[in-house]
């Protein structure tokens, strides 16, 4: 029964493990939604300086510290793809 199952899984695309390359629509989606959270980080955080209510200062502080750790965490992900990748690159 696990057979069929882990059988059924296969032929309907469900991949196990992420594949070891980036596309270039991979890459281009990445580098849009890195953009995104980078300018609402900005922009979040400049509202933050001009506002005068503590609490919407406060919350758009938050907001841009959101996007701020996206930002990050995407940052993240592709320095530890590029770091698998570099042994593959040094044997060539």
């Amino acid at each position: 029964m696990q057979q069929q199952n882990l059988t059924m899984q296969n032929q309907q695309g469900v991949m196990q493990q992420p594949p070891g390359v980036i596309s270039t629509k991979d890459s281009l989606y990445l580098t849009d939604m890195m953009s995104w959270n980078l300018l609402a980080s900005k922009k979040a955080n400049f509202f933050a300086q001009q506002c005068q209510d503590q609490e919407l200062k406060a919350e758009a502080e938050k907001c841009g510290k959101m996007h701020q750790q996206h930002y990050q965490q995407l940052l993240g992900h592709l320095n530890e793809h590029l770091n698998q990748q570099q042994p593959l690159n040094n044997m060539q």
